[in-house]
């Protein structure tokens, strides 16, 4: 494995684009390959059995075929399932996963009321309670709302829809403001969201703090790598395969709209 090895990323559709953004910002230089698998997007709504064998499978091609250094797995819900079992498969292999923010929630809220759009299938995750049971206090409080459909309406580009599911989820979780109990910080738990970001904020008030998980995830991408003495150097002049198991040119096509560059997408059987 050499510096100039190829960092695999992918989700279970477009929104680990959002998290790929960010490692392209923070590693210049690296040549990045992302994975959509739309054929079987999205994960969120599927059960851990089904994530973990795709989780497997993917990896297992990422590092054969393409001879990885590093793995980043731009999805929560892959991550909840399938994490752990990735990394005893593949013990040497530097791997990155995503989880809700919560952490960073807690530690910026001022009312102490931090409000979670996810999936179902992350917020059922074990991993997801344990997380969550071991922040719980006193002083905060998470409000949890699955958002069925979301991530779909997103990967489909469906407006209508997007506006009207982003409208019942932000309006379940209740009043946001800087008033004792209101809401004042809104953790996107799925990869796909920060794309709605400006819907987001218009339906929960500009006041609100939105916290996503791009930027840690290249950070530690980029420890990892320096630690093994691996990163690329940061002249701008990675590159960036995009691979997917559906539809390439709608993949080519959300990439081109949410990271402004130019790919060739290759639908795999």
């Amino acid at each position: 494995m050499s510096s100039d090895s190829p960092i695999g990323v992918f989700d279970s559709g477009v929104g680990g684009l959002s998290v790929l953004a960010a490692l392209q910002a923070e590693l210049p230089g690296e040549r990045f390959i992302y994975f959509s698998d739309a054929a079987h997007a999205p994960y969120g709504e599927r059960g851990d059995a089904f994530v973990i064998e795709r989780t497997l499978g993917i990896a297992r091609q990422l590092v054969e075929e393409h001879g990885i250094k590093a793995l980043v797995v731009a999805c929560n819900t892959a991550t909840a399932a399938g994490i752990g079992l990735l990394r005893s498969v593949y013990p040497e292999l530097p791997i990155v996963g995503v989880e809700p923010a919560l952490k960073p929630a807690a530690a910026a809220t001022r009312t102490g009321h931090v409000g979670v759009l996810a999936t179902r299938g992350t917020l059922a995750s074990g991993k997801f309670k344990a997380l969550h049971d071991s922040l719980k206090s006193d002083s905060v409080r998470f409000s949890l709302v699955p958002c069925d459909g979301l991530a779909g309406a997103i990967e489909r580009l469906d407006e209508a829809a997007i506006q009207s599911l982003a409208a019942q989820y932000v309006g379940a979780l209740g009043r946001f403001g800087h008033q004792p109990d209101d809401i004042d910080t809104l953790v996107l738990g799925c990869t796909h969201y920060p794309f709605i970001a400006a819907d987001l904020k218009r339906l929960a008030g500009a006041q609100v703090r939105l916290i996503e998980t791009g930027q840690p995830v290249a950070q530690q991408t980029r420890r990892l790598l320096a630690a093994k003495g691996q990163l690329a150097g940061d002249d701008p002049t990675g590159s960036l395969q995009l691979l997917s198991s559906g539809d390439a040119a709608s993949l080519d096509a959300a990439a081109a709209r949410w990271l402004h560059a130019q790919a060739v997408g290759i639908a795999l059987n």
